[in-house]
């Protein structure tokens, strides 16, 4: 009985560091590589503390990181070259067009990628900022410095018409970016190397330990130890939420949506608190009408809601149980949850190394 359980133990590291070093790790050394000549060439072109260097890095930026998608794969087909023509995939789809698929919004669909977005929003992003601010009301002012100390976010201290204009183009490319790296690419594409419950708790840890990094920020110092862990475990969550909506619908538009809707948001929160107001007038006259608008989304589509947090529990819950039909002991189980803990560990080191 030892040696088949060994074999699977060995199966399940291959699986997953394979698509560390061969896919994770290159993805993030190719971003680098593009941004560092971005960098170098936008020196020339904008002044580094004006409101349009940031809009600028960040839309090359978003540009940039959709780009290095298919060159990964192209690098990652020819390291693997033998091991793919190993791998049965279920839908005769390759990794380059499976992924572009998930970017396309269709006269059939756009209603309901848009309505899964809102409705990502206004049930997810939103209640968590509102209980998160409302439990911890200094939240605000740590993100808000935070944030704000970083040279590409200076528009946070401009009047409300640069604000708008550069929030909503920016914030659009960052959700952008972030969506591309963390469902797009190690959420979709890992899910076709390893089980794709685990390629969702990888990209999830990955991306909440994105937001626990502000804990190396010396503003941290000013504020109790356990707010990034506030923060970190927030986009975990969402992280999760997001990632199996991808899985399960191939749609990447709907979280795109609702990322960059919570970001636009939660701008107009730091923005505010620069500009001096008070956090109740921010909730009495910008989340009392969000979280109105929460409520009737919620009633209106409360059978399409069930649903989806039925079959997301199902799916976790596969994740989580030993599977009888294989003999997975309990063992076993512990041991892949492991192995996928520490690999979002270190997929987040490898990019935080690379791209910081």
């Amino acid at each position: 009985m030892g040696k088949p359980i060994y074999k699977k133990k060995k199966t399940i590291l291959k699986e997953r560091f394979r698509f560390l070093f061969v896919e994770v790790f290159w993805y993030f050394m190719i971003i680098f590589g593009l941004i560092f000549l971005s960098l170098a060439s936008l020196e020339f072109f904008a002044d580094k503390n004006s409101v349009s260097y940031g809009i600028i890095f960040y839309i090359e930026r978003a540009i940039l990181i959709f780009i290095a998608v298919p060159i990964t794969f192209f690098i990652s087909k020819f390291l693997s070259q033998p091991h793919k023509r190993e791998i049965i995939i279920e839908e005769d789809i390759s990794p380059f067009k499976g992924f572009f698929m998930l970017y396309k919004v269709t006269k059939k669909n756009y209603k309901f990628q848009f309505l899964y977005g809102f409705l990502i929003y206004f049930l997810v992003f939103l209640p968590l900022d509102i209980f998160t601010y409302l439990l911890i009301p200094d939240m605000v002012s740590y993100q808000a410095f935070s944030l704000g100390s970083n040279a590409s976010n200076s528009y946070l201290f401009r009047d409300y018409f640069t604000f708008l204009i550069s929030v909503i183009i920016i914030q659009l490319c960052v959700s952008f970016t972030e969506e591309t790296i963390f469902r797009g690419f190690i959420t979709k594409s890992g899910s076709e190397h390893i089980n794709g419950i685990s390629a969702v708790i990888i990209a999830s840890l990955a991306w909440g330990l994105g937001h626990f990094a502000y804990y190396f920020d010396p503003i941290s110092e000013a504020y109790p130890f356990w707010y990034p862990f506030i923060w970190f475990t927030q986009a975990s969550i969402i992280g999760i939420i997001l990632s199996l909506l991808v899985l399960r619908r191939k749609w990447i538009f709907p979280v795109i949506l609702a990322h960059a809707l919570n970001n636009i948001i939660s701008a107009h929160t730091l923005w505010n608190f620069f500009d001096g107001n008070d956090f109740a007038t921010i909730v009495l006259f910008l989340y009392y009408p969000l979280l109105i608008i929460g409520i009737i989304l919620f009633i209106w589509q409360f059978p399409r809601i069930k649903e989806s947090v039925s079959i997301g529990f199902k799916l976790l819950k596969t994740y989580f149980k030993s599977d009888r039909e294989y003999s997975e002991s309990l063992g076993d189980k512990l041991f892949i949850i492991f192995i996928d803990l520490l690999i979002g560990i270190i997929v987040f080191l490898v990019g935080f190394m690379i791209l910081i």
